[in-house]
């Protein structure tokens, strides 16, 4: 088993060290944060111990890096001395987004680095972590830092030159899902449903129709085409989607989202 360590507890720092906890690989898990206060709440949470980033720095064999992309710098400088002292090996895992590995080399020199980009389900287990590593992580430890985020949700491992594209869909994706979620319920709520229950039959359905697909590998298509009887409402319902361009629209927003990276 792995000391795992965070430095930074915030939203995603503490929903991947939830996860980490509750990993067979997980040993000693120590969470050091800005705020000790936040630390020490999680810590007695999960059963963890709170230390400072150099303690942090010195003792984990994982170190999970939840700082916000303007504080990686400033982080890094105080704790590179400590990874420069040790003569063993130790992972680092960024989760800053815009950082990507030849920067991170750049910040801590020729390390094994994780590049990760988890989004906001993976604090209710249902998640998806982008990651990709640098040429110094060994096969052993890549599974390690998998291992760790199993309980976060889904990992998907891919080259660094496709983490924007993918990110368009996992990180941005929520908040296209949400709207969706909102716009079916509003479409519920003036046929005479109550809005508590029009939104939770709509997440609901949303989440039961991901299952399906996930469970299945058939086609989205495939999926729609069950679904629409001749001449029945739901293929109605599809050609007023189609006429106000519903998946051009969802298609320019992914598109959207990868073009702000550049």
């Amino acid at each position: 088993m792995a000391t795992v360590a965070f430095i930074g507890t915030g939203n995603m720092g503490g929903a991947l060290a939830r996860a980490a906890a509750k990993s067979p690989l997980c040993g000693k898990l120590l969470l050091a944060n800005r705020s000790p206060e936040k630390a020490r709440r999680l810590a007695e949470e999960l059963g963890a111990e709170v230390c400072d980033n150099a303690a942090a720095a010195r003792q984990a064999g994982v170190l999970f890096l939840g700082v916000k992309p303007q504080g990686l710098e400033a982080m890094a400088a105080g704790i590179l001395p400590v990874l420069s002292g040790r003569g063993d090996r130790c992972v680092l895992v960024s989760m800053a987004a815009g950082w990507t590995l030849e920067q991170l080399e750049g910040l801590f020199g020729k390390r094994p680095i994780v590049r990760i980009l988890p989004n906001l389900p993976v604090s209710v287990g249902g998640g998806v972590t982008l990651l990709c590593a640098s040429e110094a992580v060994t096969p052993e430890e890549k599974a390690l830092v998998c291992g760790l985020l199993a309980a976060s949700g889904a990992v998907s491992e891919l080259p660094e030159g496709l983490m924007e594209a993918a990110s368009g869909v996992t990180g941005c994706g929520p908040a296209f899902a949400a709207m969706f979620v909102e716009a079916l319920a509003d479409g519920a709520v003036y046929c005479g449903l109550p809005r508590g229950e029009a939104i939770r039959c709509s997440a609901q359905m949303l989440k039961g129709t991901a299952e399906l697909l996930l469970a299945s590998g058939d086609h989205p298509g495939a999926l729609k085409d069950r679904v629409c009887s001749p001449a029945g409402s739901t293929i109605e319902g599809v050609r007023k989607l189609e006429q106000s361009a519903f998946r051009a629209a969802v298609t320019d927003a992914v598109i959207a989202t990868w073009e702000k990276e550049f």
